[in-house]
């Protein structure tokens, strides 16, 4: 997963439980289609004032880097290893969080060249991500920045390789945001994944400056295939 969409026109997708207030931030959040690396999102989290959302950089950065920046790759994090990893493990510990999206864009390896697909919820409703976050505060100004937990899914339709971010049940989320001391690893492998469908887009999203509505019309997959011809350009966009 390396690129996703927020595009929320009105509540009625959200949990049942999600406060007013965080609901219409993420309503008046302005649309993406195209959020990629290093790029802000919508991102739900618990603090003192209670639920709340806040716009963050899409790839963690740890506390204890130099520079608000980071050489590794960390717009994911796998399940199986982040909580041992150095990178991920005090936000594992400390700070969960909860990324809402309307889908993301995957690619179709099998296929040469490859395509591009669009990933959503088989009822077209309101995809809730597990995550983690980190608030960068060595330099001014401070970074608040966040990771999206990855895992093995079957629920992934063929031909895509079936894995990717791990998904909360709408009566579950909130338990995920509380951090204390329980088994949050037990509790994401235990968690329903939704029905999920794709179909494929246009190769068009590999441009990172393109962000419009247009991104996630349907295309004939042979007509992907077509377009690819010609461009000698290798993608470098990884699951």
């Amino acid at each position: 997963m390396r690129r996703f969409v927020q595009s929320f026109a009105s509540a009625d997708g959200f949990p049942a439980d999600l406060p007013p207030a965080p609901a219409d931030s993420l309503v008046e959040a302005d649309d993406r289609y195209n959020i990629g690396i290093r790029r802000s999102a919508s991102v739900i989290l618990c603090s003192d004032e209670g639920i709340q959302v806040e716009q963050m950089q899409w790839g963690l950065v740890p506390r204890w880097s130099k520079t608000p920046e980071t050489p590794y790759t960390t717009v994911t994090a796998r399940l199986d290893r982040a909580a041992r990893s150095r990178l991920f493990k005090d936000a594992w510990e400390h700070r969960h969080c909860v990324v809402p999206l309307n889908g993301y864009y995957k690619w179709d390896r099998s296929a040469k060249p490859a395509i591009p697909y669009f990933i959503q919820a088989g009822d077209g409703g309101v995809l809730l991500v597990a995550g983690l976050w980190e608030r960068w505060d060595k330099g001014e100004p401070g970074l608040s920045s966040f990771t999206v937990l990855t895992h093995a899914n079957p629920a992934i339709p063929a031909p895509l390789v079936a894995d990717g971010p791990v998904f909360l049940a709408a009566d579950r989320w909130r338990k995920w945001l509380d951090a204390d001391a329980w088994f949050p690893r037990r509790y994401l492998l235990n968690m329903p994944q939704p029905r999920l469908e794709a179909y494929p887009v246009s190769r068009a999203i590999r441009d990172p400056e393109r962000d419009d509505y247009t991104l996630l019309e349907r295309v004939d997959a042979s007509s992907a295939a077509e377009d690819a011809w010609g461009n000698d350009e290798e993608d470098d966009e990884d699951e």
